[in-house]
């Protein structure tokens, strides 16, 4: 069964840094283009990041960009966010997706196909 496993959320002070990691059970998602949302209590899903199937094109939400920075290795099947500069609204589980399509661009109207399960991120005191 295809698999996306994140790991690396937790919680950290305002001003903190944090890096998820997404894990693909297939090696086929190295060409599938990826990326990240958020789900916080009471709002809805946002999306937060993405990246095109070689790594050469990152897109964001206006609300992370210049803190957050998406990438992969995909000779490791893994998606990372590295997210800096944390602020307490940037608190939710962040979910890595992947859509089902080869060579994708990753754009930000990308419909995904693959959903991991979320790892709680918390940005607090």
């Amino acid at each position: 069964q295809v698999q996306l496993v994140e790991s690396g959320g937790g919680l950290v002070q305002p001003g903190g840094s944090l890096r998820l990691s997404c894990a693909a059970s297939e090696s086929t998602f190295s060409l599938y283009a990826m990326g990240w949302f958020r789900h916080a209590p009471g709002k809805e899903r946002e999306y937060v990041a993405s990246i095109n199937w070689s790594g050469s094109n990152t897109y964001y939400a206006d609300s992370v960009k210049g803190r957050f920075t998406i990438s992969r290795d995909n000779a490791k099947i893994t998606v990372y966010l590295q997210m800096n500069s944390l602020k307490p609204e940037d608190t939710a589980v962040y979910y890595c997706v992947a859509e089902r399509r080869v060579f994708g661009s990753g754009s930000p109207t990308t419909s995904y196909d693959y959903w991991g399960q979320g790892t709680q991120v918390t940005v607090s005191s």
